[in-house]
């Protein structure tokens, strides 16, 4: 069964739709939602194409779908940082959204590490008292936890003990799978911990949708920059199920840099950041 559901909106004569920035709220340190002044159709797991004149354009997950649309942004490089100076009532553009997202369905757990609760947390609002699983470096570094708190069984692990287990979102999720059976898991974060996730839910016997990340060009599938063993994580993802993953000899080993080039995922998340 694919548990993908194609809600792409973009086509290749896509052009990026002129919107303000109505509001910037500061979750932490190192992250702002930026609130865009329109209405997308979306489902969680979906991104955009956020673009800043005369800079260029980079994809984001949606953190809020609906009359309240947002992205969220964790300050990572030279765009982001432009993106951080950016104000209530400018000008961007946005293209989308583009995508498979999230398929919700019943008696679900969610794991999610560091930013990767990003597109996550549309999902967790929309599920039925699902179990709620995130990890992060530090207490500060958690994102949404009222959100999250909202209708689910909210665990959380921090790398240095200062909220929830000392240790990983997957050392809780090792543990819970052993004494709870759940119809789905839905999992982003590092690609490293997806992994051991999807190995995780293997052994269980349980479906997974792990939303995957890659560089992206276009967003809608033509440039074949984010080519996974066949499958283009803008198009026929970014949420990608148990089936498809089983296919994916590169995941959670290779990426590729903006020239092409295949890297350890190591090498691929110090560039990125």
């Amino acid at each position: 069964m694919n548990h993908n559901i194609d809600h792409t909106a973009g086509h290749g004569t896509d052009m990026p739709k002129a919107v303000k920035i109505k509001k910037i709220v500061d979750e932490n340190y190192n992250t702002k939602t930026f609130f865009l002044d329109t209405k997308l159709e979306a489902v969680p797991g979906q991104f955009i194409m956020f673009w800043i004149p005369r800079i260029g354009e980079k994809p984001f997950s949606l953190s809020y779908i609906g009359n309240n649309t947002a992205i969220t942004v964790q300050l990572k490089g030279k765009f982001t940082k432009k993106m951080f100076e950016l104000s209530v009532d400018d000008i961007v553009g946005i293209r989308g959204p583009y995508g498979n997202g999230f398929t919700p369905q019943k008696n679900a757990c969610v794991i999610a590490g560091g930013c990767g609760v990003i597109p996550l947390v549309p999902l967790v609002e929309m599920l039925d008292k699902p179990v709620v699983i995130v990890g992060a470096k530090t207490a500060d570094a958690i994102l949404f936890k009222e959100r999250l708190n909202g209708n689910s069984k909210l665990y959380v692990a921090t790398d240095d003990g200062s909220l929830g287990i000392k240790g990983f979102s997957t050392d809780i999720a090792r543990e819970l799978l052993k004494r709870k059976k759940f119809d789905v898991v839905y999992t982003c974060g590092p690609e490293m911990m997806m992994k051991a996730v999807f190995n995780l839910t293997e052994q269980h016997n349980i479906a997974l949708q792990a939303s995957l990340e890659r560089f992206m060009k276009c967003g809608f599938g033509v440039c074949g920059q984010c080519i996974i063993n066949g499958f283009r994580v803008c198009k026929d993802g970014p949420v990608f199920s148990s089936e498809q993953l089983r296919q994916m000899t590169e995941f959670g080993k290779f990426a590729r840099l903006k020239n092409g080039k295949k890297v350890n995922l190591k090498e691929y998340y110090s560039w990125r950041s």
